[in-house]
Order: C-alpha cells, then sequence, then structure tokens
C-alpha cells in the first residue's frame, strides 16, 4: 500500500535510518521506503513501544515501536539515566545491574547491547553467562543488593515476540513512579551513542561479572531452607514419579537440580520439549495455562510411563500448571490458578508451621491479587493468619511483601490465577522452579500420610474453609468508545444519574453487598467509602460482592481489546450443596455478562471455545 510521506514521518525515516546499525532491521525499513509502503511505516515509525510497569513488550522487527537492537540500545540508555538520577553515589555504581534472558531469538544479544550501555555508564554488570529462568533475576538482585534487575524474555506470548522486563533495587518488579520516571528517560536518550554498539567492551571487562555459577547454588540452598527434613525425607522414601514438560524454555536443568536438591525422584521430561527453542515447534501457544491443548504430549508420556501427575513451566519458568490423572476414570484434570492457589496456599502454611512450630500466625499473612480465588481469605479466618489482596500482578505483590516484612510480619505465600505463585520471599516475584519443588513435595507427602491425591485435598480443603468456584472469561470489544460507554453506565445506573452503580440482578433476586470501583477510587466497604488499593483513571476495573458471597471483577485489558470477567463464588463450610452453588454461579454470571454489559446492543464477540 502506497500513499505520500510527510514531514513528520520522513523525519522518523531518517532517524532510523541514521541511528540503526544492524543491517537486517535497517533493510527492512528501507525496503518499507524503496516500496512506498507509508502504512506501514507510519505505523512502525510514529509510535514508541511505551515502557509500564512490565517494562517492553513486542514483535521482533524493525520500528520505534517494536523490540531490535536499536529500541534495546534507547531503552538501557534511558534505564541507566535513571539508575544514575536514583542512586548518584559513585560508590553505589558498584553494586551493579543484573542481566538475564530466555531462550527466544535475541534474547542473549539484546541483555549483551544492555550491558554495554551500562558499562559505559560506569555502572557495574551482572550478565548471565547462560539462560536462566526469570525468577532468578530478582533472586540477585536481592542477593547481590543490585540497583536494578531486567530479564529479557516475552514469557508465553508468540515465538516473534520478545519483551524487557525490570526488577528494582528492593526486588519485585518495578511500580509506579519508576516505569514513568525510566520512560522520560528513554526519551530524553534516544540517540545511540557510539559506545552502546561496542559489544566488544564485554570481553574480560573488570566491569562485568557472571553470577550464575554463585547464584546456581545459593537459589538452592535458598529452596533447602524453606523445606523442613521430615518432608525431603518422605520425598526420598517416596516412588512418586512426575512428568514434566519445559515447554520449549529454559526450566528444564533448573527443575532437575531443584527435585535433586529436594530427594525428589527425576523428573521423566517431555524430550520433544524439554530444551529450548525459539521456534516453540510443538505447541500453538507455548503456555501451560492453555489447558490440555498445550499438555498433550506431556500426557502421552504420563500414561505410557505410568506416571499420574504432570508439572508444567512456561517458557521463562515463573509460572507452573500442573494435571492430575483420576485413578479410577483414567481422565486427566488440568487444575487451574485458583484451585492451585489453594493447595499451594494451604501447604505453605503447613510448611511453615513444620519449620516454626512456635509460628505467630497472626504476623503471618497470604496474599493474592483481585482477581484471584479468595480461597486464602478463608482459610485465614480459621486458621488466624491475615490475608491482603492487591492489584494484578506480581509487582504489586512483590512490593506489598516488603512494607509487610519491613513491619515485622513474615509473608508465607502469594499467588495469582494466572498460575503464578510465590512460596517464601526468597524471590520477591512469581517462581515456578520452587513452586515446582514445594507442589512435589506436597504430592509425596499427601500420599505417605493419608494415602490421597491433589484432588482429594482440593476437596478437603473446599470442606473445611468452604466451597469456592469460579468462572473467568472474555468479551472482544474493537472499539473503545463502546467500552467507555458500557462503564460510565454501569456508574450511572439509575436512569443515568451520576454515581448510581447496580443494586441486584435479576430483578432483585441477588443483591450487591460492596462495590469497589478502582477507576475512580469507590469502595462501598470502607467506612470513608474511599478505595484503600491503588487507583487508575486510565483502566476500567469494578468489583460488585453480593450477600450471597458471589465475587464479580469487571475489567479492561491494557494490552488486548477485551473486557475481562472474573466471578467466584465463596461459600461459606456448611453450604455443602456445591452442584447448585455451581448452578448458581452459572444463572448468576450470565445475568451480570447480560444485564451490565448488554453484549448484543454493544456488538460485543465471546470468547471462542
Amino acid at each position: 500500500m502506497s500513499g505520500v510521506v510527510d514531514e513528520c514521518l520522513q523525519k522518523q525515516i531518517d532517524l532510523w535510518l541514521k541511528w540503526d546499525r544492524n543491517d537486517k532491521t535497517r533493510k527492512e525499513i528501507q525496503s518499507l521506503v524503496d516500496a512506498k509502503n507509508y502504512n506501514e511505516l507510519n505505523r512502525r515509525l510514529l509510535n514508541r513501544l511505551a515502557f509500564g510497569t512490565a517494562g517492553l513488550r513486542g514483535p521482533m522487527r524493525a520500528g520505534f515501536n517494536s523490540m531490535n537492537d536499536l529500541v534495546i540500545i534507547q531503552t538501557a540508555q534511558g534505564l541507566s539515566e535513571y539508575i544514575l538520577k536514583e542512586f548518584p553515589n559513585v560508590e553505589d555504581h558498584k553494586r551493579g545491574v543484573v542481566f538475564g534472558y530466555d531462550g527466544r531469538y535475541n534474547s542473549k544479544r539484546f541483555a549483551e547491547l544492555s550491558a554495554c550501555v551500562l558499562i559505559s555508564r560506569g555502572i557495574k554488570v551482572w550478565l548471565f553467562s547462560k539462560m536462566v529462568p526469570t525468577p532468578f533475576v530478582p533472586f540477585t538482585v536481592l542477593q547481590h543488593k543490585c540497583l536494578a534487575g531486567v530479564v529479557v524474555t516475552a514469557s508465553h506470548n508468540p515465538k516473534e515476540d520478545n519483551g524487557y522486563k525490570v526488577y528494582w533495587a528492593n526486588g519485585p518488579q518495578i511500580i509506579p513512579p519508576h516505569d514513568k520516571g525510566i520512560q522520560k528517560c528513554i526519551e530524553a536518550n534516544l540517540v545511540p551513542l557510539e559506545s552502546s554498539w561496542e559489544t566488544s567492551i564485554l570481553n574480560e571487562n573488570p566491569m562485568l561479572e557472571d553470577p550464575f555459577e554463585d547464584m546456581f547454588r545459593l537459589y538452592y540452598d535458598a529452596l533447602l531452607a524453606n523445606i523442613p527434613l521430615e518432608f525431603l525425607k518422605s520425598n526420598e522414601e517416596s516412588d512418586v514419579r512426575f512428568v514434566y514438560t519445559a515447554m520449549h524454555g529454559v526450566g528444564f536443568p533448573f527443575i532437575e537440580r531443584a527435585f535433586e536438591a529436594a530427594k525428589l525422584k527425576p523428573v521423566l521430561a517431555v524430550a520433544e520439549q524439554r530444551d529450548p527453542d525459539p521456534e516453540f515447534p510443538t505447541v500453538k501457544f507455548p503456555n501451560p495455562e492453555e489447558g490440555k491443548s498445550s499438555l498433550e504430549l506431556s500426557i502421552k508420556k504420563a500414561d505410557a510411563e505410568g506416571a499420574t501427575i504432570i508439572l508444567a513451566n512456561d517458557p521463562d519458568a515463573d509460572r507452573l500448571a500442573c494435571a492430575e490423572k483420576d485413578a479410577t476414570t483414567g481422565k486427566w484434570k488440568v487444575f487451574n490458578g485458583n484451585e492451585l492457589g489453594a493447595l499451594i496456599g494451604w501447604w505453605a502454611l503447613k510448611n511453615f508451621q513444620t519449620l516454626d512450630p512456635n509460628l505467630d500466625a497472626s504476623k503471618c499473612y497470604m496474599m493474592a491479587s483481585t482477581v484471584s480465588s479468595k480461597i486464602l481469605r478463608s482459610m485465614g479466618a480459621i486458621e488466624g493468619y491475615k490475608f491482603e489482596e492487591t492489584l494484578t500482578g506480581f509487582k504489586w505483590m512483590g512490593n506489598r511483601t516488603i512494607e509487610l516484612m519491613e513491619a515485622g510480619n513474615k509473608v508465607l505465600f502469594a499467588f495469582e490465577e494466572a498460575i503464578g505463585f510465590m512460596v517464601s520471599t526468597a524471590v520477591l516475584d512469581k517462581d515456578g522452579v520452587s513452586a515446582a519443588a514445594h507442589l512435589a513435595t506436597m504430592v509425596c507427602y499427601l500420599k505417605r500420610t493419608e494415602g490421597i491425591t491433589l484432588t482429594e485435598k482440593l476437596k478437603n480443603i473446599y470442606e473445611k474453609y468452604g466451597f469456592h468456584s469460579t468462572k473467568c472469561s472474555y468479551l472482544f470489544c474493537y472499539d473503545p468508545p463502546t467500552i467507555k460507554r458500557i462503564f460510565a453506565r454501569i456508574r450511572s445506573f439509575d436512569n443515568g444519574k451520576p454515581a448510581t452503580y447496580p443494586q441486584s440482578i435479576l430483578d432483585g433476586e441477588f443483591k450487591i453487598k460492596h462495590i469497589r470501583d478502582l477507576t475512580n477510587g469507590v469502595d462501598t466497604s470502607e467506612a470513608d467509602g474511599k478505595a484503600k488499593l491503588p487507583v487508575s483513571s486510565s483502566s476500567e476495573m469494578i468489583t460488585f460482592t453480593f450477600e450471597n458471597g458471589l465475587v464479580v471483577t469487571l475489567r479492561t485489558s491494557g494490552t488486548e481489546p477485551k473486557i475481562k470477567y472474573y466471578a467466584e463464588m465463596c461459600a461459606k463450610p456448611e453450604e455443602k450443596d456445591w452442584a447448585e452453588l455451581g448452578r448458581r454461579l452459572d444463572r448468576m454470571v450470565e445475568a451480570i455478562v447480560e444485564e451490565f454489559l448488554q453484549p448484543k446492543l454493544n456488538d460485543l464477540t465471546p470468547k471462542s471455545d
């Protein structure tokens, strides 16, 4: 498609061709210029890939809105400038910044270019010599008291993508105001310095160090420090075998070592998916959250080996999925993130009570994101520990963990429904390697002491703390003004009167008890009517708590044209008719979607099954 090049676009074309030293991406832009494909050039060059609280993520190709050498150099220049502003003391610069990378195309290259930039600014760099799971970077930040950490990964995104995830000196991922501060520094340092391209400075540089050997040893020391000796003995005596898939990612050697350290039998690895492969040839999406469609080879392997448990990491090994075979029916159950949160949450409490029989539950916390199950809250009400919600994303849970620890509390566990789990505070982020070792230890313990499966244990948890059933999905909406109109209507539900939310559904059958709106700061459950969680006017997020225990959150996606809903029926322990609770959940969710979102009227497309 051709058109006329305007002055603004021409300026960006000239800058790209002047600044980019990567032959491949430079030729990519030049070929678009030669073809007069100005629409595509507009798309690639006039908008910049925004740096947010998740850092950067986008397709690998030429252009300022994509992941490539030039954008990485500009990002690293901005990051180094921000670090120097925040840590002006030259002595601090020796603490350094750690860089890790996964097995995707260009990941190592992007990490090395970033290292060049920081070293040329006088900042020490810890650069892993091998690809590592994402959790190894925040672990290193804490161990070496680094100024920051970066993982070059796009996690479970398609193979065309890559990303740049940033951790701050306190250990977790960055939160405001760091994201905005880094973005401003990037924009002020776009001209690539000569030194930024010189990867030769990484050869035998005294300011560059490889942390791999030390961190590989210390990580497993920390893991073992959080598993009681009697559980290690139980693992050693167990005959349970686990099938494992790394989903073509980095996880296998690290899981292999975790199982060895925890005295577990070696994993039965899915050979086709064991080693890093940036093509992800055997899966449509390299995401174990997809369920059975992503675990086909694992199920085949488990059936052949007679194994009944499957563990799966995503490609950067910060998430964990699990499936269990029913010995009676032969069917496989893939646990969702909320079910695993219940199981590992129960185990975390058991684990830390065993490590410290004098553990003061009143000074202990567990956490989950707002869109995750409230099962930990129900458990805490009986077991005596405290429960907190945070905004979605482990950046919030990690930073809140630090605040709680500084106040003299102990954080036992945190999770989000997107199969992210943090057991202990050795890593202030989700960690699929340690979570796998803890879950496998739990399986061995349950079999030895009670002769039960994970599915049976989950049933026990619901019997004691109350049945919790979730229903989560989304609808596509490709028209941003329609999304605004939908949420504006919810906030003026009484014939357009401002600040009047719905009071019930199904003609008053199910009444709403509380409303929390994190777009404008309303929370009717608080005495002053104001939300305690951070508020963001740039995204839509409303939570309704019903009198019968249903909690549903409606929110927009920051990266996709979706309206998401997360619903959970939180029953009391005495409510025993789980089938009826499930039917009620279905009815209520259907009514909420119809009455609040009006899919037909607003031309919303449901998720395809």
